[in-house]
């Protein structure tokens, strides 16, 4: 998976990037040194967020899509967008009509931030309205994010309520213990995947894949950090990371700009020589795929 939520400021600087010129030239470079790596590998453009099929008509009109095999989107419509759950058909059959690709869900999630009875009901009706809709579909996540780490926002704190929601985004607890949502989940897999992401030297993967092999999950989507593959030792975390992975079907998204190689020193930046992104992406696919 190449990028995740473009169309998002918590994950691309499009201000530094108007129209998304840069972004579509990168996405299109990576696509062609992903293909030149590993013939008949699944490309996927990251997952934007909102859904809108105006940004990947935009992006496609720039050669965005002509390196890639699918699209994905993201919906969090009990928490943070301006839809009802019950839209999620229409808004895939949008896509779809946009821009006649397989379209991924590579996120959807209920928050049990104002109830845990919320996010289970969530889960059920979630399902009820995806699966056999799309070829992939990922729930975020396996763990609550722990309180002490920041999220991948934009403004943090700033945001009132719509910002802790992320920290109650897991299946589990941060202490560990189960949510009642945990034990309706065996149930809709292997149809329903998992997104967890694992923050370099993650404490939490070795129960991650126990909890995975639990819930009887075959689809995973995670991430490689570009920017963690410029941290001492990030060789180790990387092969730990894959090596204990490859029991499930994994989608790998490469995000994150190294600050001292983005126009801004920021991990949402562009670069500033896409052929880098791309170079990482080649390299990575030739290491683990």
């Amino acid at each position: 998976m190449l990028w995740n939520e473009p169309n998002n400021l918590s994950h691309w600087d499009f201000d530094a990037d108007p129209g998304w010129r840069r972004f579509s030239e990168m996405v299109r470079l990576a696509g062609a040194a992903v293909r030149a790596e590993r013939p008949g590998l699944t490309r996927v453009l990251g997952g934007t967020s909102p859904i809108d099929a105006g940004f990947l008509r935009l992006v496609e009109s720039q050669g965005a899509l002509a390196e890639v095999d699918a699209v994905a989107v993201h919906g969090f419509p009990l928490d943070w967008n301006h839809w009802q759950i019950q839209e999620w058909p229409a808004r895939l059959a949008e896509i779809t009509a946009a821009v006649r690709l397989p379209v991924w869900v590579s996120e959807v999630g209920v928050s049990s931030f104002g109830a845990e009875e919320v996010q289970e009901w969530g889960l059920r009706r979630t399902a009820e309205l995806l699966l056999g809709r799309a070829p992939r579909i990922h729930w975020y996540s396996l763990f609550d994010l722990p309180r002490a780490w920041p999220a991948t926002t934009r403004h943090r704190e700033a945001e009132g309520s719509s910002y802790y929601r992320h920290f109650y985004m897991g299946l589990i607890r941060e202490d560990g213990t189960p949510k009642p949502a945990l034990a309706a989940f065996p149930a809709l897999a292997p149809g329903l995947g998992i997104c967890q992401w694992f923050h370099f030297e993650d404490p939490r993967l070795d129960a991650g894949v126990r909890w995975l092999k639990d819930l009887g999950v075959r689809h995973l989507r995670t991430g490689l950090s570009w920017a963690d593959s410029f941290r001492p030792g990030w060789e180790a975390w990387f092969d730990r990371q894959m090596r204990a992975l490859e029991p499930f079907e994994v989608t790998v998204t490469f995000c994150f700009t190294p600050e001292h190689r983005g126009l801004k020193p920021h991990h949402t930046s562009p670069p500033r020589e896409p052929e880098e992104y791309a170079d990482f992406c080649a390299r990575m696919v030739r290491r683990y795929a």
